[in-house]
């Protein structure tokens, strides 16, 4: 199972956005759907997904949050074409960001805010249709792509950085800030870079990362590791860490605990979890029953 997952906040569209992307990418699966009442045509909560092997959480939470660039999925395309059919769906009804066309660095490639505002980088690379989480550190948190990378692969087991490559004298970005780098946390492959240009937008917590945690040793680990130096905690299992960028810290203990079919019991969990920062596996068990 996968451990570390984006999870993406929809203002109410979830369900619309992911007849979009399972009609866009390869290898897709609707792995489970929790809905407002008992049959499956009720309105979508929340769901899981699966987007050409990268599981992603997507949850209805209304509009307290927006997508922004910070926060980018890059999907790697076999051939040129797929990468034409994959932008011409995720680009209706969205913007551009970088035009599609041809770059040094892929000959064809493009980047974009579909619709709902999730970001998208497209390109051609070796391999079978992926999908990579990127993280893009501006403003008051440029040049920090590196702490950052250093901060993940030190808390999160197997995890560790791949490549790096940095801005140098002449280039249009201040040298020795990451151009481009790979880490990979628990397995999962991530991206990262820095960038000085004036974007007006940064991290924002419609785009988190979940830790599923298998006991309170776990999430007592990535919580204080993940706020070291600076971070912000947050309520039911959130935090900001020291970048702005948002976590969920979460014990496989609460999903089965709400799940019991006493609403009594299901209910009481629901309450502790909403009254925790960080969460505390043995007060969810009292608040339980067990």
């Amino acid at each position: 199972m996968q451990t570390v997952t984006p999870f993406l906040w929809f203002n109410d569209n979830a369900q619309q956005a992911i007849d979009l992307y399972r009609r866009a990418f390869t290898d897709t699966e609707v792995i489970n759907r929790q809905t407002a009442g008992p049959a499956e045509t009720d309105p979508l909560v929340m769901a899981t997904v699966r987007l050409a092997g990268l599981e992603m959480m997507l949850l209805n939470g209304g509009p307290a949050y927006t997508f922004t660039p910070a926060v980018s999925y890059f999907v790697t395309c076999p051939t040129p074409n797929d990468v034409e059919v994959i932008w011409e769906m995720l680009v209706d009804g969205g913007s551009e960001l970088m035009e599609l066309g041809e770059y040094p660095f892929s000959e064809r490639y493009g980047w974009l805010a579909d619709r709902f505002g999730v970001s998208w980088q497209i390109g051609v690379g070796p391999g079978p249709q992926s999908i990579t989480p990127f993280l893009m550190f501006v403003g008051e948190q440029h040049g920090r792509a590196q702490e950052a990378m250093n901060l993940y692969t030190s808390v999160l087991p197997r995890s560790a950085i791949d490549s790096v490559a940095l801005w140098q004298p002449g280039m249009p970005e201040p040298a020795g800030t990451v151009m481009y780098a790979t880490f990979n946390l628990m397995g999962w492959r991530f991206m990262a870079m820095d960038s000085a240009q004036n974007h007006q937008f940064t991290f924002s917590p419609a785009n988190s990362f979940m830790i599923m945690c298998e006991n309170q040793a776990e999430v007592d680990h990535y919580w204080d590791g993940l706020l070291a130096g600076g971070g912000e905690p947050g309520q039911c299992g959130w935090l900001k860490d020291r970048f702005g960028v948002s976590w969920q810290i979460i014990p496989r203990q609460l999903g089965q605990l709400m799940a019991d079919p006493d609403p009594a019991r299901a209910g009481r969990v629901r309450e502790a979890m909403l009254g925790m920062g960080k969460i505390d596996i043995a007060g969810l068990e009292r608040s339980h029953g067990r």
